[in-house]
């Protein structure tokens, strides 16, 4: 994961995703990236069955019953390699999709079909694990955290087997940049239209001037009306001062 060509793969997936001609629909679905379990199938197997045996190994000091769990190695291996050769999974605009069908621990029953939906929105980040026994077969597990309160890792998704898991990560968080870009752009642009609204209103009430001189020309009468009859009380209230006057002068004058 640390050569020339996983770069490459990580730099064409990152132009890929940034660009709408690497986009292809698959069951109505915009499909950004795809990732491959293919290449590792004899890993993953050889990894499951070692983990078997020695689980097996175990059991047979304490129980005996990993003896039947020995016996039952050839059906195992071969629910292995239908579990992983039905392994879907994908990125597209708006959720991470993983499809699996496996056969039942008895495979003359039928089979599991197993879908899981995440919505990006909800991704916090992909993990990308690898134990001791993982890196001697070199396969490696990615898990899906979600975002808001924590939960305990068994609630996340978790996948095993996947090739070139650091390439689907980069996939995840450069789809996640853009739906956060987007949303952001899309708030900035409300914000911005509200100030022009309100600059429109401002204009309209101040680049009507038919409208602001049909209210003076209603308002100046109504003005005139008040002052005459302010002079009028004005008037009578200085009558009733020289009646007052006139009359207090005669009073002195008598007395």
């Amino acid at each position: 994961m640390g050569t020339e060509d996983g770069v490459v793969e990580i730099d064409s997936l990152e132009k890929g995703l940034l660009s709408d001609t690497g986009c292809v629909d698959t069951e109505d679905e915009n499909v950004l990236y795809t990732a491959s379990f293919e290449e590792m199938e004899e890993k993953f197997v050889k990894y499951q069955t070692t983990q078997w045996v020695l689980y097996s190994l175990l059991l047979i000091l304490a129980w005996g019953i990993g003896l039947f769990m020995l016996l039952y190695v050839p059906v195992r291996r071969y629910i292995l390699r239908k579990d992983i050769k039905s392994r879907k999974l994908f990125i597209t605009s708006n959720s991470i999709v993983y499809k699996v069908t496996r056969p039942v621990p008895f495979p003359c029953f039928g089979v599991l079909k197993k879908e899981k939906h995440v919505l990006l929105h909800s991704v916090a980040d992909v993990v990308i694990e690898q134990g001791y026994l993982q890196s001697l077969f070199g396969v490696h597990s990615i898990r899906i955290e979600n975002v808001g309160v924590r939960r305990p890792p068994s609630d996340d998704v978790q996948i095993q087997g996947i090739v070139n898991p650091t390439a689907f990560r980069k996939a995840v968080l450069t789809r996640l940049s853009q739906i956060r870009n987007e949303s952001y752009s899309r708030q900035a642009s409300n914000i911005d239209d509200v100030p022009s609204l309100r600059l429109g209103l401002s204009s309209s009430a101040w680049v009507s001037p038919s409208k602001s001189l049909k209210h003076d020309s209603f308002s100046y009468p109504a003005d005139n009306m008040i002052l005459q009859k302010l002079e009028e009380v004005d008037s009578s209230v200085k009558r009733v001062q020289s009646l007052i006057e006139g009359h207090q002068s005669q009073k002195s004058e008598i007395g």
